[in-house]
């Protein structure tokens, strides 16, 4: 019992690095103390059981040590998302689990690489109950220079690396002959020697545009959303006072205006009109991009989203979380946030639900839609907010729309001074490499900076530091193989766990009637 506690604990350790600020590295062979439990056990159903008791214990106490921060905004969140991450990944490693006792180790390998990315796949395409932090290739943000493939094949290419390194590894140590340990130690090094040549040969593009991020640093719970508007007005006005006359575009965080904008004007604002103003004072030719809550009205008998509210006279009406463009150079002026986070912005099963009772009026629940809309002031600009960082298929809709560097709008401080806000700005330099775009991030409070196309941080603004960065940001307008076909790796993992299935249902049918030895 001890040395199974043991090799849980060194397998939470060694799952738990990447996000903990230390290195994603330790990922390449945290699964195989698993593997070495699944291993020792019997084909039994006791021993099935045993197994899922353990390999439960395992994801569960990796969430606990990773999102735990989650629960300073949401004591529901952390919960809920560790019922769901587990359930995800208990269900790949038992299928492996299962499999490698009554089938070929070739077999139940390949099961094993291609459910666990499947289930990553499906939890991060999921329109609701979303939560893909602990995608294993996330655990590399802190290690760019490694994993500057991505760009071929996102994320789900380095949760394929950490599973195929894991088999290999514990492969060489049940059997250390000397092919085995050559073949683990190739699937471990190979993969960083092609990284660092990406990395070395990278070009940055030669074109490029001024950009300012602006960190206001206002408290979430206190301030942000108190009566206190005129005073977080001055707070930003103030700000864009340091920004350069030269500056062609200015970034301010998510939600950064303390009012609620009119979705098909929001240009009418008394805070938008305040900001226009201000640069008009100082003479500033730029685009500004902010973060903003609009709201659409519908009229009666006019059709309206299964998000709506309910309003008396039969009026309903949307509110979005949205980034504005003032002074663009085209009407493509506002984007509302693809990704909404689970519980506190969207709820779930809407549509589903919406058939039996009328959810109008439901607290949280946030308009949104599919479209990435770009902003254009000399520079096509992408404005992601804050949780679309988290999906890289976020980022490749506004790269196909055009966008030469991307920003992204955020509002770290919901969780404190945690490991949550840095891990979300380190996860945007693995959407940086994916698409190959700069990156300007603006804040309220957590981290500003720059990220340039290969992943690298060139400035940044840590926790609780309020002030304005300014750097020259490249324009790219090539378009990287990920970019392209998205996801792809998730999809055809997808198909490869339905033909292993099927191939090992065949396989079984063939034993029980005698066809295979």
């Amino acid at each position: 019992m001890s040395r199974k506690i043991l090799y849980i604990l060194l397998s939470v350790m060694l799952l738990s690095a990447g996000w903990l600020g230390i290195s994603g590295l330790t990922l390449l062979v945290a699964l195989v103390p698993l593997l070495f439990l699944s291993a020792g056990y019997s084909d039994s159903a006791r021993d099935f059981w045993r197994m899922a008791m353990w390999a439960t214990l395992t994801f569960v106490l990796w969430n606990a040590a990773t999102i735990w921060w989650v629960w300073i905004a949401t004591p529901a969140g952390p919960i809920t998302a560790t019922i769901f991450s587990t359930f995800w990944n208990l269900t790949a490693f038992m299928l492996y689990h299962y499999v490698s006792k009554r089938a070929p180790k070739a077999l139940s390998y390949t099961l094993l690489v291609a459910a666990w990315v499947a289930t990553e796949y499906l939890y991060t395409s999921a329109e609701v109950l979303s939560f893909p932090w602990l995608t294993l290739g996330n655990g590399f943000s802190g290690d760019v220079w490694a994993v500057q493939w991505y760009e071929w094949t996102g994320v789900f290419g380095g949760s394929v690396w950490v599973v195929v390194a894991n088999i290999l590894i514990f492969e060489a140590l049940r059997d250390s002959r000397k092919t085995k340990w050559a073949i683990a130690v190739a699937a471990v090094v190979l993969p960083v020697v092609v990284s660092l040549s990406l990395y070395v040969g990278h070009k940055p593009a030669e074109e490029s545009v001024e950009v300012a991020v602006i960190q206001p640093n206002v408290d979430c719970y206190n301030e942000k959303f108190a009566d206190n508007r005129l005073w977080q007005m001055e707070n930003m006005t103030e700000l864009l006072r340091q920004v350069p006359v030269q500056t062609k575009i200015v970034a301010l965080p998510e939600t950064a205006l303390p009012e609620h904008l009119q979705d098909n004007a929001p240009e009418e604002g008394q805070s938008v009109m305040t900001l226009q103003a201000e640069m008009d004072s100082l003479g500033m030719d730029a685009m500004l991009i902010t973060g903003a809550t609009t709201v659409r009205y519908y009229a009666p008998n006019e059709p309206h989203t299964s998000t709506a509210r309910a309003m008396r006279g039969g009026y309903f009406y949307d509110i979005y979380n949205s980034a504005i463009a003032i002074n663009a150079d085209d009407d493509n002026t506002l984007h509302h946030k693809m990704r909404l986070v689970i519980g506190v912005e969207a709820m779930p099963f809407t549509n589903l639900l919406n058939k039996f009772v009328d959810l109008g009026g439901v607290t949280g629940q946030l308009g949104r839609n599919d479209k990435a809309t770009v902003f254009r002031k000399g520079a096509a600009v992408g404005p992601a907010i804050c949780y679309e960082g988290l999906y890289g298929d976020c980022f490749t809709r506004f790269v196909r729309e055009g966008a030469e560097f991307m920003t992204v709008l955020s509002n770290d401080g919901w969780w404190g001074n945690t490991p949550g806000h840095k891990r979300l700005f380190d996860f945007c330099r693995l959407r940086a490499i994916e698409c190959r775009r700069d990156i300007a991030r603006s804040a309220n409070t957590g981290v500003s900076g720059f990220i340039n196309s290969r992943g690298d941080v060139v400035k940044r603004l840590d926790w609780e530091q309020r002030g304005v960065l300014v750097s020259d940001v490249t324009l790219r307008h090539d378009v990287t193989l990920y970019v392209r076909y998205g996801d792809w790796v998730g999809r055809m993992s997808l198909l490869l766990t339905f033909l292993g299935v099927m191939y090992y249902t065949a396989y079984r049918q063939r034993r029980k009637n005698h066809f295979v030895d």
